[in-house]
């Protein structure tokens, strides 16, 4: 019996849970690839599905060419998602266990697909965004960027100093990953012998391209999401079913290394 047939076995949680943290304790290079799931529990919905985003926004705000054509109108649905209901989102658990992994050596970095922030907040040092991040704002005539906390809001669209207009410094529809994020994603992913995979779904390209690179170098592949993923069959030895926050709480008390901030 494989490992990942033992993970999905009925009334076997415990002993998948053992072995990824026994998988990570021996990592060499170990490194986490995090997607919409993550942040479900700090109060972030994914985009997909039934109650996603896209089915209560237009996505069409997020095309490049839509926002060059209808700048106003889309920074207003940006602002709305992003800045006021993103910007009150905080970090869970699962943001912390990561960032207590890494304080201790036992993560290398960490690769997410989100641009909430949450990874930074939690306090992880290493992390590359692979789809860029809210928090700054790019100038789209001088390619200078500021941060979004210094730029009002209320004034749509938000203008540079040198009177382009600002866009969030995140991939919109249309537009290329940006660097060195992109390389820097896939040297983890040719470096890493463990990968822990975190609420993504392995549908969203070409980040998905990621894991399955890492697998196809030799990695062990952990899997945490509730239900089964594009990964699940094809490259996942271990698969932890379940909520984010929870199961990597325990893998972290499994390891020796949980520690939640206190609340300021």
């Amino acid at each position: 019996m494989s490992e990942n047939d033992a993970a999905v076995q009925p009334g076997r949680e415990a002993v998948p849970l053992a072995k990824a943290a026994e998988v990570l304790r021996r990592a060499q290079h170990a490194t986490a690839f995090t997607g919409a799931g993550i942040s479900v529990e700090s109060g972030i919905p994914s985009f997909r599905g039934a109650d996603g985003l896209w089915s209560r926004y237009n996505p069409d705000c997020l095309d490049i060419g839509y926002f060059h054509r209808n700048t106003e109108e889309a920074w207003r649905v940006i602002r709305e998602i992003f800045y006021d209901f993103f910007g009150n989102a905080k970090p869970n658990d699962a943001h912390f266990a990561l960032a207590a992994m890494e304080r201790a050596g036992m993560l290398h970095a960490v690769i997410t697909q989100n641009i909430d922030n949450l990874h930074h907040d939690a306090g992880s040092g290493v992390v590359y965004e692979f789809h860029g991040n809210s928090r700054l704002l790019r100038c789209l005539q001088c390619n200078g960027t500021v941060p979004a906390a210094e730029c009002d809001l209320r004034i749509l669209p938000p203008r540079c100093d040198c009177g382009g207009i600002l866009k969030p410094d995140f991939v919109f529809f249309g537009e290329g990953i940006p660097e060195p994020a992109q390389t820097l994603s896939f040297r983890e992913a040719e470096r890493a012998d463990v990968m822990l995979l975190v609420g993504t779904t392995g549908e969203v390209y070409p980040a998905a391209l990621i894991p399955r690179e890492a697998k196809r170098r030799g990695a062990i592949i952990i899997e945490v999401n509730p239900e089964h993923s594009e990964y699940t069959s094809t490259v996942t030895d271990i698969f932890l079913q379940g909520k984010a926050a929870g199961i990597l709480r325990e893998l972290a008390k499994l390891l020796g290394v949980w520690q939640r901030p206190e609340p300021a």
